[in-house]
């Protein structure tokens, strides 16, 4: 009984400490959110479906398609009587941005490209401070569009910055 509840309790404490990662990579089309050791939804083209999701859980591999429509037998439908009405919840905008702050940017790099070569010769003095300040931006002259975005964050991180006001 004892040991049960201290592997539940291990258990636990990784799944609260366990990585997320975010992945958006242009260059070699890989756009993915990975739990470390856990799973991992990769997001692909699909030549039948605009897109398919591949979800990798444990040793459990499998294929589904969010986009597609799914055929329900059809059903009367039955009326909902709303006896009483549920309290409506509000999203505080603090909370909201205090959990998209709690987000570690891993590797970031912009490459682009604004199809005019007018417009790229005025944001050049821009892309070119924040190159120096920050690293990672660039603008060319060549048409091509890179962005490589790798974001990190821990379930821990995120109910900390919920709970903390």
């Amino acid at each position: 009984m004892l040991l049960t509840i201290a592997i539940l309790v291990l258990f636990l404490i990784y799944l609260l400490l366990i990585p997320i990662i975010i992945v958006i990579d242009t260059v070699n089309n890989q756009y993915y959110v990975q739990m470390k050791g856990l799973l991992k939804a990769n997001v692909l083209p699909d030549e039948n479906e605009i897109l398919k999701v591949r979800l990798k859980i444990f040793f459990l591999r499998f294929n589904f398609y969010p986009l597609k429509k799914r055929l329900s037998p059809n059903k009367s439908k039955k009326t909902k009587k709303n006896h009483g009405k549920k309290p409506k919840r509000n999203v505080d905008f603090k909370t909201v941005l205090r959990v998209i702050r709690s987000f570690k940017i891993k590797r970031f790099y912009l490459n682009t490209d604004s199809g005019n070569c007018i417009t790229n010769a005025k944001l050049y003095p821009l892309f070119a401070l924040l190159k120096y300040y920050k690293g990672g931006y660039n603008i060319n002259f060549l048409g091509q569009n890179v962005l490589i975005l790798a974001i990190e964050n821990r379930p821990i991180r995120i109910i900390k910055s919920i709970i903390n006001i």
